[in-house]
């Protein structure tokens, strides 16, 4: 009986162990497969799930659940615990483990803003060893590095990704093709070199060789677009179109058979009205063609006439007129000089199809202007509405009742908001920007402002290989408007930090530069969630780190900043110098331009001397004030966009050489203009190529 009741309870002790020993080892296996399943798969657990599982899990799976939390905490937005937890793996990891941490290695790179260090992690993987789902991380990740630049690889990881990606992503995918195709230039795509069985990239650089010609012709466009889809069938752009080609199938004209131009015709911002509508009914006129250049008198520079035809003397006087592009006022907010000029007394030409309300101001006869796409049809009414005669609500009522099918205005900054908040139905063409744009599918926006010239100069900077810019900027708002412009495009090309030095008065600096104080090329970060304001002199980093310097600055400011530069950095620095066209206003001496040696600034077409003799009948209208004459030009292109306003709306790439530059129409119909470069040489003006 011993042995039996021995033996029977020793069986019994052995089931428990035996059923817990089953128990487990199926546990160990089940965590096994899944954690593997899970690791080559999409792993949409959250990340606690998988934190809990690594607790739990034996030595052979807890690294397998270790960087499935990982990959959750990173989906989640977790990144700083995700990268704790990453760098808690053990040493040795399997075949497949590795080919995990080195994916996620380089996306919690990316995940925290170094995308060149995480561009050179993804280049150390092979994406053919990768499972299906790892794949459209890795070029997810491939996309994400890249992201901001027009580049090859770009496009090649955003095509890669495609095929991988649900039905209900691959129009944001087509869409993303296209919007780095149509920001490449027609120069960089055909320089692009790629290989003979890359089929679908040869199809989608032919899709926008076949834009770029048809740009500006709708209907021309739509049928180039069916040939393509034609030619190319198999293409995933041609069988779901880019959301803004798409939208050229369905395009319909506007009508602009009765123009509303509303401006400031009477007040302290009158000078600046009466000036645009002088451009606007010179354009509309009908008098484009180029003007030979005309004998000099004594109002003109004789050297302008001693220069080759890439060559200019830029001239103006010394009014006080300021301009949006001069940005002395709050890129007319209402906020005017102490004392504008008045305009002088002139005759309003009367015709039968212009006439004006709410105002007895009246306008030489105009200038003609450079030449421009003309209008299919019969030349609109343009009736004129002075925007301080009554309140802006009823006169575009008036506006409506009198057949208007398109206002062209308001000029304030204040008002432009107001025309917002009134919802009217009508095609608006503003000539200012409100504070926060708003995409309505009846309005485009148009001005000439610093942040327009900024955005241009930090383009103009990358494509130049400078990679360590600084604005040197007035103190105040249009310092802090100026450098927000700046990075954020220079962030979106692809760039690091900006840094940024400021100024003070004109007569602060002569202060400074008689005591002998330099400026140092160096400055503090740019922050776009707010601005700092170091004075001039402060240095926070290297002498000779900076590489490119924009310089935003009057002419007599830049006739004291460019010297101090000098006296402190000497030889030492290789810094190329830029500048606004806020220090091209007024007429300069050979002293002046010798001083500048070196110097790039920009400035419009018109002003740039492209076109001598018209510049020369623009800058006579205007008494040789060049900030009026870039309103002038402004008015100019104004009546040009008016009559292209359904092409600026509905096709995408709309493109028009203006005389305030290079016109082109963005997402939410915001006008972004390309200036030209000029640059002081041997105390010469001439091109920067």
């Amino acid at each position: 009986m011993v042995p039996s009741n021995f033996s029977r309870s020793k069986a019994g002790r052995c089931v428990p162990v035996l059923l817990a020993a089953l128990v487990f080892a199926g546990c160990g296996t089940r965590t096994t497969d899944e954690s593997a399943t899970h690791l080559q798969g999409q792993a949409q657990a959250n990340s606690g799930y998988y934190l809990q599982q690594m607790q739990q899990a034996t030595n052979d799976t807890k690294t397998t659940w270790q960087l499935l939390a990982i990959r959750a905490l990173l989906g989640e937005g977790k990144t700083q615990q995700a990268v704790t937890l990453f760098r808690q793996l053990p040493g040795q990891l399997t075949a497949e483990q590795q080919q995990e941490a080195a994916l996620l290695n380089a996306e919690l790179t990316q995940a925290q803003g170094d995308r060149p260090t995480a561009a050179a992690m993804l280049a150390k993987i092979s994406p053919q060893n990768l499972s299906t789902a790892q794949q459209r991380r890795y070029w997810q990740a491939q996309v994400n590095v890249t992201e901001g630049k027009p580049t090859l690889d770009h496009l090649r990881a955003l095509i890669a990704l495609e095929p991988m990606l649900p039905a209900a992503e691959q129009q944001k995918n087509h869409d993303a093709t296209w919007h780095t195709l149509a920001r490449m230039t027609q120069q960089q795509a055909q320089a692009l070199v790629i290989n003979a069985d890359e089929n679908t990239l040869q199809g989608w650089l032919d899709l926008q060789h076949t834009w770029f010609i048809n740009r500006n012709d709708p209907a021309m466009m739509k049928a180039a677009i069916k040939d393509w889809q034609t030619r190319y069938p198999q293409n995933p752009g041609a069988k779901l179109l880019p959301t803004q080609l798409a939208s050229v199938q369905s395009f319909k004209p506007a009508s602009t058979t009765q123009i509303a131009l509303l401006l400031p015709l009477s007040g302290q911002a009158a000078v600046f009205g009466q000036t645009i509508e002088q451009g606007f009914m010179a354009a509309r006129s009908g008098n484009l063609s180029p003007q030979p250049v005309s004998t000099a008198d004594d109002t003109t520079d004789p050297q302008q006439h001693a220069q080759a035809s890439n060559i200019t003397q830029l001239t103006s006087n010394d009014d006080g007129v300021v301009s949006p592009s001069a940005a002395s006022v709050s890129d007319l907010t209402g906020e005017q000089p102490d004392t504008a000029p008045q305009a002088a007394p002139v005759q309003r030409a009367v015709t039968p199809q212009v006439s004006v309300a709410g105002s007895e101001t009246s306008q030489p006869a105009p200038a003609p202007v450079a030449p421009a796409p003309a209008p299919a049809g019969p030349v609109a009414n343009v009736k004129v509405y002075d925007t301080n005669s009554q309140p802006l609500n009823q006169i575009i009522e008036q506006a409506r009742l009198d057949g208007a099918s398109l206002i062209v205005g308001p000029l304030l900054k204040n008002q432009v908001e107001q025309l917002i908040a009134s919802n009217t139905p009508l095609n608006v063409l503003a000539l200012n920007q409100p504070g926060k744009i708003e995409n309505r599918p009846n309005i485009c926006y148009f001005a000439l402002s610093p942040e327009d010239e900024a955005r241009n100069a930090a383009d103009r900077i990358w494509q130049a290989g400078q990679r360590s810019p600084l604005i040197l900027a007035p103190h105040g708002d249009l310092g802090n408007r100026v450098a927000e412009a700046f990075t954020r495009e220079w962030v979106q090309l692809g760039g690091g930090t900006v840094r940024q030095q400021r100024f003070g008065s004109v007569a602060e600096l002569r202060g400074a530069i008689n005591s002998g104080a330099g400026i140092a090329l160096s400055g503090t970060p740019v922050s776009l969630s707010g601005t700092s304001s170091p004075v001039y002199g402060a240095t926070s980093g290297d002498d000779g780190a900076v590489d490119a310097a924009y310089i935003v600055a009057t002419q007599p400011e830049v006739a004291l900043l460019k010297p101090m530069i000098a006296m402190r950095t000497g030889s030492r620095s290789n810094a190329v110098l830029y500048a606004s066209s806020r220090s091209s206003q007024r007429r300069t001496g050979a002293d002046f331009r010798l001083e500048m040696e070196g110097l790039q600034y920009s400035e419009i077409p018109l002003l740039a001397g492209e076109n001598p003799g018209l510049m020369q009948q623009v800058l006579s209208t205007t008494r040789h004030d060049y900030n009026r004459a870039r309103l002038y030009a402004m008015g100019a292109d104004a009546w040009t966009l008016a009559n292209n306003f359904a092409q600026m709306r509905q096709v995408p790439g709309f493109h028009i050489r203006g005389n305030t530059g290079e016109l082109s129409a963005d997402a939410n119909c915001v006008i972004d203009r390309k200036l030209t470069w000029l640059r002081y040489q041997s105390g010469q003006i001439i091109s920067a190529m």
